[in-house]
């Protein structure tokens, strides 16, 4: 005789092959998640891998790495500037300041030889060693900075103080200070500069309302002995226009000069004599493109001037970051190590001349532009005639567009109104050291605008 079936048997036994049945979907799902993910990333890498070994000197490198000076951190890059293509043709191509992202090429290729690592026990303390005006300085930093000037042949360098800054905007700010009057008694002096001057010359001065200098506009109009004592800015090449300058003050009693020469390189203009003056302000993020490192020198005469302007930042900072003065020293060496085939100021004037061919070729019979004439000069350190090719283009635009800034920027091209530098709007400035990306869609967009 038959026993009859369970049923709570029977449910309990469908309800193990189900839940079975669940999981073993659902492990199938996860796995074929896993793969595909793999897969995906498999295939990434070999992108990244392509891109990068496609644009590296060497054929068996597949990745591109960019090193931080203060530390032995390595942080990977997948960025070529050369392979980036943006799909959006109406993006605003910001050329408003002079961010100079055209060195990147070359120290991707070379930068290993500028690369550096900093213990943590090193550099530690506010004060460098010797006896110097600048106690903050970096004594590999001084080296190198008159290593490369006499290299270069743009500065005397024998006889002076050199006081190292956080940029060369901290170190104008110095110089200001330096050469105002002792006291408050007397009234504060003008600081003057030929038109167009810099942008930042009038927010810079008047920024924190000093009592012991003012902005007193263009040093052309300015007569030294009727007006009194001023402190004149003398921007060679100019920043906006390229342009070499001299002091322009008539009567030159009672003053005082800062000249700016941070763009007195090879690839912006000829080199055609050692600068030799009583103050002289340079920078690294023009000379070589590294902009964020925040490091500028001054060259200057007179020790008493050298004293007050340390004086400044030792109340400002407290120093200057020895981990900037370190990799600036390193960047320094490694430009004035560099073989023929890597020479530095050679790659960056050829770029620079590519850039000024092309721009010429794209508004060559365009009636809405003008851009200035520039007279070759012998430069001594390529040893021929080069033209100058500045790091800004000063662009003119004609007939009845009466402010330049808006008619560009109507056209996706970010620029500076000349009001900003004192003269018409009908001006602007734009800048020429920005990434070959931006720069080709920039020269793209100007050849293609015509009323």
């Amino acid at each position: 005789m038959k026993k009859k079936a369970n049923p709570g048997r029977s449910m309990l036994r469908h309800v193990l092959v189900v839940s079975i049945a669940l999981n073993v979907s659902f492990i199938l799902r996860i796995m074929l998640y896993e793969t595909h993910q793999h897969q995906q990333q498999t295939h990434h890498h070999h992108q990244s891998s392509f891109s990068l070994s496609s644009s590296s000197s060497s054929s068996s490198s597949t990745r591109t790495t960019r090193r931080r000076s203060s530390s032995s951190i390595v942080v990977n890059s997948t960025r070529d500037e050369d392979h980036l293509h943006s799909p959006d043709k109406d993006r605003l191509i910001n050329l408003d300041h002079g961010d100079p992202r055209m060195y990147e090429r070359y120290w991707r290729k070379r930068g290993e030889k500028a690369s550096i690592t900093i213990p943590g026990w090193q550099s530690m303390s506010y004060f460098s060693e010797g006896e110097k005006i600048c106690w903050f300085m970096e004594s590999e930093l001084a080296e190198e900075v008159v290593r490369l000037h006499n290299l270069v042949g743009n500065a005397v360098t024998q006889g002076r103080h050199i006081v190292v800054g956080t940029g060369s905007s901290q170190l104008f700010l110095a110089a200001l200070y330096a050469l105002s009057p002792t006291t408050h008694q007397q009234p504060p002096i003008t600081v003057l500069s030929a038109l167009p001057y810099y942008s930042s010359y009038p927010s810079m001065t008047d920024y924190q309302k000093s009592g012991l200098y003012k902005w007193g506009g263009d040093a052309e109009s300015y007569d030294g002995e009727k007006d009194g004592p001023y402190i004149e800015l003398v921007t060679s090449p100019n920043n906006p226009d390229g342009y070499t300058r001299e002091s322009v003050v008539k009567n030159k009693t009672h003053g005082f000069f800062i000249h700016d020469l941070a763009y007195y390189w090879p690839q912006y203009t000829p080199i055609s004599y050692p600068s030799d003056h009583d103050l002289s302000l340079f920078t690294l993020s023009k000379s070589t493109g590294h902009a964020a490192t925040r490091i500028g020198w001054a060259l200057v005469k007179d020790p008493a001037v050298a004293k007050k302007m340390t004086k400044f930042i030792e109340l400002n900072t407290i120093g200057v970051s020895k981990d900037s003065q370190l990799r600036a020293a390193k960047i320094l060496k490694a430009v004035s190590d560099s073989s023929e085939e890597e020479e530095f100021f050679k790659y960056s004037y050829e770029v620079m001349s590519q850039r000024w061919k092309q721009l010429r070729e794209a508004v060559q019979g365009n009636a809405l532009f003008t851009l200035p004439n520039f007279s070759p000069g012998f430069c001594t350190f390529f040893n021929r005639q080069t033209h100058p090719q500045p790091a800004f283009l000063w662009l003119k635009c004609e007939g009845e567009i009466e402010d330049c800034a808006s008619f560009l920027r109507q056209h996706k091209i970010l620029s500076r109104s000349g009001e900003r530098f004192g003269v018409s709007p009908k001006y602007v400035r734009i800048s020429m050291v920005d990434t070959h990306e931006n720069f080709m869609e920039f020269i793209e967009r100007l050849s293609s605008i015509h009323l």
